[in-house]
C-alpha cells in the first residue's frame, strides 16, 4: 500500500500543471486523444477489471463519451490490488486522485450508497477535482448533468468529468446516451442502440433506463456548433439491435 501512495503522488507531481496548458477547446480535445489512444465509443481505455492504463486505476470500463469532454465508466472495487471492497460503492480514493491529476476536474458517482463516507475534494498543484453525485432519476438531474458538460466544451481550461456507476454498464449508458443525443444528434434509437452495445452483454432487463433512453428529448438552449461537433463526436462502431 506504501508503495501505491508514492506512485500516486509521483503521478501528482507528474501531471499537476495539466489544467492549465489548455488555450483553446481544441488543444483539450487533442491532448486528451493523444493521452487515451482510443477514437470510438465503444473503445475501453481500462478494462473489466481495471487494467490497461496504469494512470487511470481504479476506474473500471472506462470508455470516451465527447473527446477530451466527457468519459464514462465504473468504480474499480472488486478487482482492486490496493483498496479492494464490494463492487457496490463509489470511486476508491486512488482513482478520484488519479482522475485529478490528469487533468479531471469532476467525477460523478451515478448512484447514492457509501458516496457520503467519500472524499470529495482531490488536489495537484494547479488542478482541483471534486467528487459528486446525480442519480440521473429526474428531469431536473439529467439537465443539471448537460449544463456541467455544456460548461466543460464552453470552458478550455475546465477539466473533463468522468461518470460513473459500479461496473461502467447501465446508468453511465444512459447518462452516456443523453449526451450523445444532445451534442451529437443521435436519435433515441442510436442511442439505444450504443446503449445496448456497451452493457457488455449484460443488457436483458433494465426496461426503464432503457424507456429513459427512448424517450429522451434535446435541450434546444443546450445546443453546440456543428464544427464543435466535429471536433468533440467520437466515432460510433457499427452496432446491432437487440
Amino acid at each position: 500500500m506504501k508503495y501505491y501512495k508514492f506512485y500516486i503522488v509521483f503521478l501528482s507531481l507528474i501531471y499537476s500543471s495539466l489544467s492549465s496548458d489548455f488555450q483553446s477547446l481544441e488543444d483539450k480535445v487533442y491532448f486528451y486523444k493523444d493521452k487515451f489512444k482510443v477514437n470510438c465509443l465503444n473503445e475501453k481505455i481500462t478494462n473489466n477489471k481495471g487494467d490497461n492504463f496504469d494512470s487511470l486505476y481504479g476506474t473500471r470500463n472506462m470508455r470516451t463519451v465527447l473527446y477530451g469532454i466527457a468519459y464514462r465508466g465504473g468504480a474499480n472495487n472488486f478487482y482492486n490490488k490496493y483498496e479492494k471492497r464490494d463492487n457496490r460503492n463509489p470511486l476508491p480514493s486512488g482513482a478520484l486522485q488519479n482522475l485529478c491529476n490528469l487533468g479531471f476536474s469532476e467525477a460523478i458517482y451515478l448512484y447514492t450508497k457509501g458516496y457520503d463516507e467519500s472524499e470529495k475534494e482531490f488536489f495537484t498543484r494547479s488542478n482541483k477535482l471534486f467528487y459528486l453525485q446525480n442519480s440521473m432519476n429526474t428531469p431536473d438531474e439529467i439537465r443539471n448533468l448537460l449544463v456541467e458538460v455544456k460548461s466543460i466544451i464552453d470552458n478550455p481550461d475546465k477539466g473533463p468529468i468522468y461518470f460513473h456507476c459500479w461496473n461502467g454498464w447501465h446508468q453511465a449508458g444512459f447518462a452516456a446516451a443523453t449526451i450523445l443525443i444532445q451534442y451529437c444528434n443521435y436519435s433515441n434509437q442510436q442511442a439505444y442502440e450504443y446503449w445496448i452495445e456497451n452493457t457488455d452483454g449484460a443488457f436483458k432487463g433494465y426496461d426503464n433506463v432503457k424507456n429513459m433512453v427512448k424517450s429522451f428529448k434535446p435541450y434546444d438552449d443546450l445546443k453546440i456548433d456543428n464544427n464543435v461537433k466535429k471536433l468533440i463526436c467520437p466515432c460510433m462502431n457499427e452496432v446491432h439491435s437487440q
